[in-house]
């Protein structure tokens, strides 16, 4: 279901590269790896008889909760890239993301201060980029990740093109 908020009419949307899912999953893994791990440790314990407390079904349950838990996640992720878009207008950019809590930022060009690329050892193996814009606001968490490099690249020429053409106008 789409509203007019979250999806202004006549914009097309331009989507982040598929290969993003991997860097997330990449993510998924090393976080719940060792949450799970930590929180197995009083099951192991209560198992090799060193502890009598935690209760067996609660040593059992807080790991098993966090493992459906990150299960669930690792459905979602897929469908969380794909919910990742943008959108160029005349005046300024549209970044979209969310699947239940849905959110639509729009930037100014005239009010970017910079646009900086950054990159991590996963998206670069992939040859991915993350486009991070900064404005005067400190609240502002405008980033763009999952882009093909060379995309990002242009991008970040494009934006910085037209945000300087926005200030020099006021």
């Amino acid at each position: 279901m789409h509203t007019e908020a979250i999806d202004p009419p006549g914009i097309q949307w331009l989507r982040v590269s598929p290969k993003y899912v991997q860097v997330r999953l990449v993510e998924w893994a090393l976080g719940n790896l060792v949450l799970i791990a930590v929180m197995g440790l009083p099951l192991v314990f209560v198992l090799l008889g060193w502890w009598r407390w935690p209760p067996l079904w609660l040593a059992i349950a807080v790991p098993a909760f966090l493992l459906a838990v990150a299960l669930w996640r690792l459905v979602l992720i897929p469908r969380q890239v794909r919910a990742i878009g943008y959108a160029e207008r005349d005046d300024d950019l549209l970044i979209r993301r969310g699947i239940f809590f849905q959110r639509t930022m729009v930037v100014p060009y005239g009010r970017m201060q910079y646009v900086d690329v950054a990159v991590g050892p996963v998206e670069r193996s992939l040859g991915l980029c993350t486009l991070k814009l900064h404005t005067a606001s400190a609240g502002t968490n405008a980033h763009l990740p999952g882009l093909p490099a060379a995309e990002g690249a242009w991008l970040r020429e494009q934006l910085s093109a037209r945000g300087e053409a926005r200030l020099a106008g006021l």
